[in-house]
């Protein structure tokens, strides 16, 4: 064999060789540690924004803004609604529908009766598509609280036997939260992380449900 022909033969052998991808063993510990999926996220975020666009449009119209007023006032009947504001039961309907959609009225039935209560803390998540998002990997295992320390400083008090987070990055306040949704009720360093999850941190704030106008008499 020329030499020119060794060269060649060399040179195509050593660009197969170059051209295989090295394979990566998996590690047992690997295992160990949760991967962040991107999609998980996504998805939770486009509803979130979705519900949050609902109860936007909804309170868009000054018409339903004086019914949430009436329903928050007292539970009603949407007759009485429309009575009062001076409109028919179906236009009333309509606009209640779009109240229910939203998340923000609930409706009870009670034979052909049908009464209207606002719904407990819908206004609320309406923000919560404005909340910044960290991204964070840990291990499996992981508490709650140790994955709020890599992210921020809290301060911890115990109250009634029960440790509560009072401060976090200098913010004072009392925190809860819900994990993918729904409101846990453990300690933070007792819940123990094992799947992808999204973690809603809230600060209790002070909100007003009720308004008093007292008359003295003179």
């Amino acid at each position: 064999m020329t030499k020119s022909k060794v060269s060649k033969a060399n040179e195509t052998k050593e660009t197969k060789t170059m051209s295989k991808k090295p394979k990566v063993e998996k590690r047992e510990e690997d295992e160990d540690f949760l991967e962040f999926d991107e999609s998980f996220l996504n998805h939770f975020d486009q509803k979130r924004i979705h519900e949050s666009a609902q109860v936007f449009s909804a309170i868009s119209s000054e018409m339903r803004q004086r019914m949430i007023q009436m329903i928050s006032e007292d539970s009603r009947h949407i007759s009485s609604i429309a009575r009062e504001l001076g409109i028919s039961v179906p236009v009333a309907s309509k606009h209640i529908k779009i109240l229910e959609d939203a998340g923000l009225v609930e409706r009870k039935v009670f034979g052909k009766t049908h009464v209207l209560s606002l719904k407990k803390n819908s206004f609320n998540k309406a923000f919560d598509s404005f909340a910044p998002v960290k991204k964070l990997e840990v291990e499996k295992g992981t508490t709650l609280m140790d994955a709020f320390r890599r992210v921020s400083i809290v301060e911890v008090k115990n109250i009634g036997g029960r440790n509560f987070i009072v401060s976090a990055d200098g913010e004072e306040g009392y925190f809860i939260y819900e994990v993918n949704g729904k409101l846990i009720d453990k300690r933070a360093e007792e819940f123990i992380l094992e799947e992808d999850s999204v973690i809603s941190w809230k600060r209790l704030e002070p909100v007003t449900k009720k308004k008093l106008v007292v008359s003295v008499k003179k």
